[in-house]
C-alpha cells in the first residue's frame, strides 16, 4: 500500500509502505475513507521535533473495517468507524475514569495517512456509525477524531459553563473546533484570538462573539478590557507555545481555568506565579474516545458542523502539497482523499 512518510524537515514523501495488518487479536485494520494532516504534525514538519528516521505520519482517521483480530467482536467488516488518535482498551481504571487517552495500554497513531491504517485496541478505539454516513458527513467525523474531539476536551478541562465568558487561544482547527464546543457548552461569550480574517470569519460562524487580534501582554490587556478588568472565566490553549501558555494563564480570571491542549513545546510555568493566581489548570492528550458517541451523534444530526475547518481537499498522494499549504497559512487543515 501507499502512505505519507516523513524524510526529514519538510521532507513528506507519498510511497509504497508495510501493508496494514493484524499483528495482535485486539487489532483492526480499516480502509480509509478520509485523513487529513493536523497542525501537530507540522511540529516535525518544521523542525521543531527531530526527525532521526524516516517514518510514516498522520494520526487522524475515519473509514470502513476491513479485518478484525480475534478478541475485536465491538466492531465488524464492513462498518463505517470513527476511532481516536489514541488508542484504548476502555476497560483499565483510566478508560473507567474517562481518561482514555491516558490508557494502560495505549498507543498513538502514527500511520493514518495511508490506504489502510492498522488501528491497535480496537475493541476499546473504534465507534461503528449507524449505517454509512453520507459523505457530506464525512469530514466532520474525521474532524471527531482528533481536532473536534481535542477543542472539546479543551473546554471541558477549563469548565465552561452555561453563562460564562470565555477565551480561545489559538485560530488553528482545534481552536476553532474549542469555538464549536464552548457554544455548545452555553459560553454566552466567547472571544477568539485570531490575526487571520478567514480564520475570524469562521470562529465568528462557529459562535465566538468577540475577536482579538493582539497577542502576548496587549493581547491579555485586551482581554482584561473586554472583561471588567478580570479576566474569562475559562481560557482554551490550543497552541503549545510558551506565549500562547502565558496569554492564557494572564487572560483568565482568579477562580478561572485554563485547558491546555496545544502540545507544548518550550513551555515553563512558574510555580510562584500559579500559586497566586488562583487560576486552575488541567490538559494534556484529548480523552477522545470518552466524547466519541456525543461528537458523533452531534455531527450527523448536524447540531455541529466542524469540517468545516477543513479549506483545502486533495488526493492523498499530495499529501506532500497538502502540508505545505498549511505550513505558509494557505490553509487552516488540509483533508486527503485516497
Amino acid at each position: 500500500m501507499r502512505g505519507a512518510v516523513i524524510h526529514a524537515p519538510g521532507d513528506i514523501r507519498f510511497e509504497t509502505v508495510d501493508d496494514a495488518k493484524i499483528l495482535k487479536p485486539t487489532d483492526a485494520v480499516i480502509r480509509t475513507a478520509v485523513t487529513c494532516v493536523c497542525g501537530s504534525d507540522l511540529w516535525p514538519y518544521r523542525g521543531a521535533e527531530p526527525t532521526e528516521r524516516a517514518h510514516p505520519m498522520g494520526h487522524e482517521y475515519v473509514g470502513f473495517v476491513e479485518e478484525v483480530g480475534s478478541e475485536v467482536t465491538s466492531v465488524q467488516p464492513g462498518q463505517f468507524v470513527v476511532g481516536s488518535f489514541a488508542t484504548s482498551d476502555n476497560t483499565c481504571a483510566n478508560c473507567r475514569n474517562g481518561f482514555q487517552s491516558n490508557c494502560l495500554n495505549r498507543e498513538f497513531m502514527s500511520t493514518c495517512q495511508a490506504e489502510y491504517v492498522r488501528i491497535p485496541n480496537a475493541q476499546g478505539t473504534l465507534v461503528a456509525t449507524d449505517g454509512v454516513p453520507d459523505e457530506t458527513f464525512w469530514p466532520g467525523l474525521l474532524a471527531v477524531s482528533d481536532v473536534m474531539g481535542t477543542g472539546w476536551w479543551a473546554a471541558d478541562a477549563a469548565e465552561v459553563r452555561p453563562g460564562s465568558t470565555t477565551v480561545v487561544v489559538g485560530d488553528g482547527a482545534v481552536g476553532l473546533c474549542a469555538v464549536i464546543a464552548a457554544k455548545e457548552m452555553g459560553a454566552e461569550r466567547i472571544i477568539a484570538m485570531s490575526r487571520h480574517e478567514p480564520r475570524q470569519k469562521l470562529a465568528l460562524e462557529f459562535g465566538a462573539t468577540d475577536i482579538v487580534t493582539e497577542r502576548g501582554e496587549d493581547g491579555v490587556a485586551r482581554i482584561r478590557e473586554l472583561t471588567g478588568g478580570i479576566g474569562a472565566d475559562s481560557v482554551l490553549e490550543c497552541v503549545g507555545t510558551a506565549q500562547a501558555m502565558t496569554q492564557a494563564l494572564h487572560s483568565a480570571r482568579p477562580g478561572g481555568n485554563v485547558g491546555f491542549v496545544g502540545v507544548p513545546h518550550e513551555v515553563a510555568i512558574d510555580g510562584q506565579e500559579l500559586f497566586f493566581s488562583h487560576v486552575g489548570l488541567r490538559g494534556g492528550p484529548a480523552p477522545v474516545r470518552r466524547y466519541l458517541p456525543d461528537l458523533i451523534n452531534r455531527v450527523v444530526t448536524g447540531a455541529i458542523d466542524p469540517g468545516k475547518v477543513f479549506d483545502l481537499t486533495l488526493p492523498l498522494d499530495q499529501v506532500a502539497e497538502g502540508y505545505k499549504a498549511m505550513d505558509e497559512r494557505r490553509a487552516i487543515k488540509t483533508l486527503l482523499k485516497p
